[in-house]
């Protein structure tokens, strides 16, 4: 069925094409036309002149939709960031697709251990047998298995580790890190004053999206990974803030 691949190309580039859709799909324009429509009908996406966008909302993309959404991006840009993590750390892994990623991408990681408020985090982290593994308490969502709240804030404030990695919802042009939930943007800055060094992982996809709570800004990390350039205002604002861009390409024929 074509709409929901639509969503996904649309989701993945943040713009579709009434063109580029009809030469994918090798249908006709009205086709094409139809179909967003009808998506647009449903809130998925908004219309703009010639294709349409994802929509400027306040409501996340629910958790499964991400799950599957840019896997091989996040998989490259996870295998750039392990690359400095080393062995013998003890790391924080936030809530996020893309940090359950980076979880996957810890298996042969030996000595380390790895704090997280997200629960698929701690499941994928089980089968490394070199691995301690601390599961942060707090209040359970359970749409994504994150924990939150003030709980959470509380019991990550007495630790304190080498490494946070952590995700966002959203990238704005000023190179400030979004998200949508008050509760785990608190815990999100808990964090980040908890580490000695701090990494973000977000894919293209966080470029093309806003969100309405503030967690900080890139000035504020040590290393940014994803998977293209960012726009040039935000690359230029991470070189005069120290901050490193590190790209992960996912090889080619990747899906």
């Amino acid at each position: 069925m074509r709409l929901p691949e639509i969503l996904s190309i649309a989701r993945r580039d943040g713009r579709v094409t009434v063109d580029g859709l009809a030469t994918h799909f090798n249908v006709t324009l009205q086709t094409i036309r139809r179909d967003l429509a009808e998506l647009a009908d449903q809130g998925r996406i908004e219309r703009v002149h010639g294709g349409a966008v994802m929509p400027s909302t306040i409501a996340n993309i629910g958790y499964e939709d991400r799950r599957g959404l840019n896997d091989a991006a996040k998989a490259a840009i996870a295998a750039r960031c392990v690359q400095d993590i080393p062995n013998g750390c003890s790391v924080f892994l936030n809530i996020g697709t893309t940090t359950e990623a980076v979880a996957r991408a810890l298996m042969s990681h030996r000595d380390i251990m790895v704090l997280t408020n997200n629960m698929n985090v701690a499941n994928i982290l089980v089968d490394n047998p070199n691995c301690e593994i601390i599961l942060v308490g707090g209040l359970l969502r359970r749409s994504d298995g994150g924990l939150v709240g003030t709980v959470t804030t509380q019991a990550i404030a007495q630790f304190k580790f080498d490494l946070a990695v952590i995700s966002c919802s959203a990238l704005d042009e000023d190179g400030d890190m979004l998200d949508f939930d008050i509760q785990e943007v608190g815990v999100s800055q808990t964090i980040l004053k908890q580490a000695r060094r701090s990494f973000l992982v977000a894919d293209r996809s966080k470029f093309q999206r806003r969100a309405p709570a503030r967690i900080g800004s890139l000035a504020q990390l040590d290393s940014f990974y994803t998977d293209i350039a960012p726009p040039a205002p935000v690359l230029a604002a991470c070189h005069g803030w120290g901050t490193q861009v590190q790209l992960g390409t996912p090889k080619a024929g990747s899906d």
